[in-house]
């Protein structure tokens, strides 16, 4: 894990930049019909849903069919910001990002000479820059991309001061407002030096206020509250239902299957998530998404179907030209074989881990320590059973999980790394099948010996963000703020930046 001073005070962004793919930000019918220096034409507003649906082609042609007639529309340049970045998410191709950096400023250029009384040219200024943050931030280029999100930031509250009524402004601002709210104290010093004003509960109400006030522009701001709420707070039910909902009332809409998949994934969902990802709209009209494939090969190996999820990564790595999570899937082909009695065959994949890919996300950092390790022979035959366990876990198979786990106990285990990952694992498993207070002795074990060790320190501190979210559950605020303030006590573990943001916030939420 990087301990960088631009990773460490940017981290809180990553996360959710890679899977928010940018759903900034369209126009409501009753703004663009006051404004007259912009030209929303039909073709241009039905580009920008084309975009959405990650429709990239048919898009295009609609811009490029508008820009034969009026090449200096400012919206033609948003709109090819916000195509590229799309692009450049999903393929993460280095050639195509170049081009894109060296087309931004002139993108702005021309957005900058709308009028000083018009809304939409701090607006459009602001979201070019997210959309150039967004993208160097996906690149690894992140003190770069700090200074756009500064940039764009600093845009948004002049545009607010400017132009208090425009409501259109709050998307963008209520989204930052929540993640700068999310950075861990150590570092919100840095956010108020450069004059960066966050609060989550701020964001939310902002988010919500477009939602109330703008019914163009409802989705967009509930999917960004939606999403703020899975990967950086915590889901309410209601959002629950409202994250299966949409892709059944929109199925031709690509980039909603995939939030809907991934968000699933994340809640222990996955069996319910393949019905999404299965059901997701597929053609040329598409633009080719190849981590389609690798969600399949995680909800395979979660339920144990190790051919068929050594496969789908095969599929993905085939397919994708990008650089994140190479190093994870080859250490999760690795599993694949491993997992399955075949050792011999499963060592040549370790080797690949560290050969390629990179260490921007977590996982493909995870990836190569692993792989380091099990080079140097430290990782035991008596850990397939908590790797079994943890999948089974993830995908939220708890019943196997919980019998996998009834062959084994902490004497189990040698060192005090696996010992530590034993109780986080049988406390996960209790805790998500409601057997909530038989599960916090386990999370209590897994924080002791990661006190009493610091090399599983990572398994403490996903034990002490847990048990935070007991208490506050159960309203005990005290406890609550102890286990969440426990939890960024633990350094360098793969998970620190993750675990740390979303304590923050819970402590955020608390009033802390």
């Amino acid at each position: 894990m990087s301990s960088s001073y631009s990773e460490a005070k940017y981290a809180g962004f990553r996360l959710l930049m890679c899977l928010l793919l940018l759903l900034l930000f369209h126009r409501p019918a009753s703004a663009i019909e006051e404004q007259s220096d912009v030209a929303f034409s039909p073709k241009l507003q039905k580009a920008y849903f084309e975009i959405q649906k990650l429709r990239l082609p048919a898009a295009r042609e609609l811009i490029n069919d508008e820009r034969a007639g009026n090449p200096d529309n400012p919206f033609i340049s948003y709109l090819d910001s916000y195509a590229d970045l799309h692009d450049l998410l999903i393929a993460e191709d280095r050639s195509r990002y170049k081009v894109f950096t060296q087309q931004q400023d002139k993108r702005l250029d021309l957005v900058g000479r709308l009028s000083e009384k018009s809304p939409y040219r701090r607006l459009f200024q602001a979201d070019i820059r997210l959309h150039s943050a967004f993208a160097k931030l996906k690149f690894g280029n992140e003190v770069s991309g700090s200074w756009e999100i500064i940039k764009a930031y600093r845009l948004l509250e002049d545009n607010r001061k400017k132009f208090p009524a425009f409501t259109p402004t709050l998307k963008s601002l209520g989204l930052l407002h929540v993640l700068i709210g999310s950075i861990p104290e150590n570092y919100t010093w840095i956010a108020k030096i450069l004059g960066l004003k966050g609060n989550i509960a701020q964001g939310i109400r902002e988010l919500r206020e477009v939602v109330k006030e703008e019914p163009f522009f409802k989705q967009e701001a509930e999917l960004i509250d939606l999403l703020l709420h899975a990967y950086t707070l915590q889901l309410s039910p209601e959002q629950q239902a409202r994250i299966r909902q949409w892709p059944q009332e929109q199925p031709d809409n690509l980039l909603l299957h995939f939030f809907a998949t991934t968000v699933l994934m994340k809640e222990n969902r996955s069996e319910e998530a393949l019905h999404f990802l299965a059901d997701a709209p597929t053609g040329r009209e598409y633009m080719p998404f190849p981590f389609l494939h690798y969600l399949h090969g995680e909800i395979a190996l979660q339920s144990g179907v190790y051919d068929e999820a050594f496969a789908a990564y095969a599929r993905f790595l085939k397919q994708y030209a990008g650089f994140n999570y190479i190093k994870d899937s080859y250490f999760k082909m690795f599993m694949c074989r491993w997992l399955a009695g075949r050792d011999r065959e499963a060592a040549g994949y370790m080797q690949k881990v560290t050969q390629s890919g990179s260490t921007i996300v977590e996982a493909d950092q995870f990836a190569e320590r692993i792989a380091k390790e099990y080079g140097e022979g430290k990782i035991s035959p008596s850990q397939k059973v908590l790797y079994k366990a943890r999948y089974a876990t993830d995908g939220g198979y708890f019943q196997r999980a919980g019998e996998l786990m009834k062959a084994v106990s902490e004497k189990t285990f040698n060192t005090t790394y696996e010992k530590a990952e034993f109780n986080y694992r049988m406390a996960r498993i209790l805790q998500k099948s409601g057997r909530t207070n038989e599960s916090a002795l386990f999370y209590d074990r897994s924080i002791a010996l990661g006190q009493a060790d610091p090399g599983a320190g990572g398994f403490a501190a996903s034990s002490a963000l847990q048990m935070g979210y007991i208490y506050q559950k159960k309203a005990d605020n005290q406890r609550a703020v102890m286990y969440f303030k426990k939890a960024m006590s633990f350094k360098k573990h793969e998970y620190k930046n993750s675990i740390d943001n979303k304590a923050r916030a819970a402590l955020t939420e608390l009033g802390q």
